[in-house]
């Protein structure tokens, strides 16, 4: 600082102290009256509202989540040992926020903002609210750009678009976090931003599933936010409206994020222990009344903006637990109604050794083929229909009845076309491939093959999209003359 500035400076503080007025300063205080199982009762605070910041004398931090008459009811989101009922509390008179910017990026850090990766707190660009209202239809423009998962079956069956909210849904084991951290592996070098909560985990899976994204370079443009098992229930509540908060806070500025929410089973958990605790009436399976608009407040601040607002997207990957394959529990329906679609994986399939177990036949995009490339809707629409009919007459055979050639031949492609469907994790694949095998599939350039040999079949067409020239929009014509000269390679 220079000499001009440090005058400047002791002149500002000068005319501070000559207009210095005292006052009186009225602050109100309350008395914790009870705490115990991350949420506390306070007496006093007659004027604090809801999802308000309450600052405890010990150091403690909580946020209002219920009033009555007599007492409010806070949930806590950091306890000291100290806590115990007789401390003061203030409310900070703002509602709960967190710090945003650029420098979180890399990295993993609690809903509260603080550092878990055992580096400096990041630094901050500014701070965004928790809560806020979606943004309005005017701001908004229709889905139509393709967002590209590198899994082949979502990507040609069951498409999504930037600015979607696509479920993923089905039991516990098969393979709803892999489609997830295989997304979000698939954006490098697409400059789009990844957030990714997770809500509720085990120690074991948070440290897995950040390895996983570290060992394939994704960590760089994601940032983790973790609420464990372990933690307080207050915080695991928080943790998806902060994830949400960061990626709105790029949104707003033009760019292009993902959010996945791993997941909404545990957080409803959460909220309805939360809600029990504090005496809320219960509703269906015990959950709180309100279970639907937490979700569906926290899922419709996804969107696309419009170019006036700087074209900006936040695609949302909520997942959600099944027991037993039961879609029309109360938690699942909520969420199937409030998204545009879901990807229902199956534990038939899984154990059947088809995977990613995709449901084809319970799996919807409501929206997403609206922004699917053209050339990859036209193909992709030929094979779904043929892959539909060859489940029906699958159907059939285990009946042991003859059919006629047509039909075998029709069983036996669809067979093939299972095996193309196929793709092991943590194998994105780019959108030029996509139509590649599409196009090799319905002009039964395949069907040569065994399917014992469609793994090397479909390395060598990888092999020739990667040196190839073509375009999504190139001509099939052109594409079939290229396929032709990738799979002339014979396979023994």
């Amino acid at each position: 600082m220079n000499s001009n500035s440090t005058f400047h400076l002791i002149d500002k503080q000068t005319d501070w102290l000559k207009n210095y007025q005292p006052q009186i300063t009225i602050e109100e205080q309350g008395i914790v009256v009870s705490v115990g199982d991350g949420i506390t009762w306070i007496r006093g605070l007659s004027s604090a509202a809801i999802e308000e910041v309450l600052i405890f004398a010990d150091g403690s931090l909580g946020m209002v989540f219920d009033l009555n008459e007599e007492h409010i009811g806070a949930i806590l989101l950091y306890e000291t040992p100290k806590l115990v009922a007789g401390t003061t509390v203030r409310h900070a008179r703002h509602p709960l926020s967190v710090l945003v910017g650029d420098e979180f990026l890399g990295r993993i850090v609690d809903p509260l903002g603080s550092p878990l990766d055992g580096k400096a707190a990041p630094s901050a660009s500014g701070r965004e609210n928790l809560e806020k209202n979606s943004p309005p239809i005017i701001s908004r423009d229709f889905v139509n750009e393709p967002f590209y998962t590198g899994i082949k079956i979502i990507d040609t069956i069951i498409p999504i678009g930037k600015g979607q909210r696509q479920l993923i849904i089905g039991d516990e084991g098969l393979g709803r976090s892999s489609i997830a951290i295989d997304t979000v592996i698939n954006q490098k070098d697409k400059n789009v931003i990844c957030i990714y909560v997770l809500i509720g985990q085990k120690r074991s899976a948070v440290v897995s599933t950040i390895e996983t994204l570290k060992e394939h370079g994704a960590l760089d443009y994601t940032v983790c936010v973790v609420a464990e098992a372990c933690t307080l229930p207050g915080l695991q509540y928080i943790a998806p409206f902060a994830g949400c908060a960061l990626a709105e806070y790029w949104m707003t500025k033009g760019r292009d994020t993902l959010i996945i929410y791993d997941d909404l089973s545990t957080h409803a958990r959460t909220y309805r222990e939360l809600s029990l605790l504090l005496r809320r009436p219960p509703g269906r399976e015990a959950y709180p009344g309100d279970i639907f608009f937490i979700h569906s407040r926290l899922l419709e601040r996804s969107t696309h903006y419009n170019a006036e607002n700087g074209g900006g997207s936040m695609t949302a990957l909520p997942i959600v637990e099944t027991q037993q394959g039961e879609i029309a529990a109360y938690i699942p329906t909520n969420l199937i109604s409030i998204t545009d679609g879901q990807i229902y994986l199956d534990s038939t399939l899984f154990s059947s050794g088809f995977r990613p177990a995709i449901d084809i036949a319970k799996s919807v995009s409501r929206i997403g083929g609206q922004a699917q490339h053209s050339s990859i809707r036209n193909q992709a629409g030929q094979m779904k229909l043929e892959y539909l009919q060859f489940l029906e007459l699958e159907a059939f055979t285990r009946f042991g009845q003859k059919l006629e050639a047509t039909m075998e031949q029709r069983i036996k492609r669809g067979r093939l076309l299972r095996e193309l469907l196929k793709q092991d994790r943590l194998s994105p694949l780019p959108s030029l491939f996509q139509l590649g095998w599409l196009i090799a599939f319905n002009h039964s350039l395949l069907d040569g093959f065994e399917l014992k040999q469609i793994p090397q079949a479909l390395e060598l067409l990888a092999r020739g999209v990667h040196n190839t020239d073509l375009t999504l929009d190139s001509a099939v014509e052109d594409w079939q003359h290229a396929l032709v000269d990738w799979l002339a390679v014979k396979l023994t």
